[in-house]
């Protein structure tokens, strides 16, 4: 599913996301405490540099996708709670290591950590979050769980690679695209929401919240994709243009290659493969606002929730299944 839609985009104000999390807002309470309670080390630095990436202003999404799935099912343990801060645990131990092979310096308006303390120890608490986190999954005492976390973190560590190896590749096409950020970002979003109905012994709705999530996923990654070459530093917490200038291949730079003149093709080709400084991201930015590729991406991320919205159609109303049907506005209509 990656040719756009002719659906137009909807121009009903989203829910904030206060609204969309306010079904679940007091479980997220619980989660940032046992966040909190779980960073814990004896390790000074490993505390310092934790807290600081943790407390640092992300949106917490895939946990509270997580909880609302469960909610929606009809969850009564509490291991939700766990398995969302589990969740947390794997996504930021990836945004230390990314920010690391990316070499980036501004994350959410601020300082990576790579930026502040050095890569070694970014890269050493990566890896101590990802182990915390396994910590935790045997404490839930699941192994359909520990089974589905540990296929997603080899998934996302597949796709790191991928994304590594089509770098400043100017050749990569939408499909090689799709499989990196499958891999990279939605496998995680998926992961979250089949939990939601595993933790809560649905076995019918299991498959529904997958596709929910893996759509979701996609859309998420498409529209920071826009972000990047569209949205505003102040806003989105980094540089525009911050991909080119790490030479990834996104789709609204292979679509302004696709749809461009063969002169700025040429020109596109070099600068990818050889790299972008400042002038170069400006002179890039205005040749795809010549073309379609920023509308183009967010049509293809409309797509994507639309789909998302379909794979629960059987799941049961409840204040739950309508936060999750409001997130999928909220994504695709999101400016940070």
């Amino acid at each position: 599913m990656q040719s756009a839609s002719s659906e137009p985009v909807s121009t009903q104000s989203p829910a904030s996301l206060d609204e969309i999390i306010g079904p679940v807002a007091e479980g997220m309470k619980q989660v940032d405490q046992f966040i909190k309670t779980e960073l814990h080390s004896d390790i000074a630095l490993i505390n310092t540099i934790s807290h600081y990436i943790i407390n640092n202003g992300g949106k917490r999404l895939r946990p509270v996708m997580l909880l609302l799935a469960a909610a929606a099912c009809g969850n009564k343990t509490r291991h939700n709670i766990a398995l969302a801060a589990i969740i947390e645990f794997i996504h930021t131990a990836t945004l230390l290591h990314d920010d690391v092979v990316d070499e980036s310096a501004l994350r959410r308006g601020q300082n990576t950590a790579n930026d502040v303390w050095g890569n070694q120890a970014s890269v050493l608490v990566g890896d101590f979050l990802y182990s915390r986190a396994f910590q935790q999954m045997v404490r839930v005492d699941n192994m359909k769980v520990m089974d589905i976390l540990a296929d997603t973190t080899n998934m996302i560590a597949e796709g790191e690679v991928l994304q590594l190896m089509n770098s400043h590749n100017a050749a990569i096409s939408n499909d090689d695209y799709y499989q990196t950020i499958h891999r990279k970002t939605a496998i995680l979003f998926k992961a979250a929401c089949q939990l939601g109905a595993v933790i809560a012994d649905d076995s019918n709705m299991e498959s529904a919240l997958a596709q929910y999530g893996l759509n979701m996923g996609i859309a998420f990654q498409l529209i920071d994709d826009v972000l990047d070459y569209s949205g505003d530093a102040g806003t989105t917490g980094k540089n525009v243009g911050d991909d080119l200038s790490d030479g990834k291949m996104t789709l609204p730079l292979i679509r302004a290659l696709q749809k461009t003149s063969q002169e700025n093709q040429t020109y596109l080709k070099g600068i990818i493969e050889s790299g972008a400084n400042d002038e170069d991201i400006e002179n890039i930015i205005k040749i795809i606002n010549t073309t379609d590729a920023i509308d183009f991406t967010r049509q293809q991320a409309t797509q994507y929730t639309t789909e998302a919205k379909s794979a629960i159609t059987e799941l049961p109303d409840s204040i739950y299944k309508q936060s999750m049907l409001d997130l999928t506005d909220f994504f695709v209509a999101r400016v940070y």
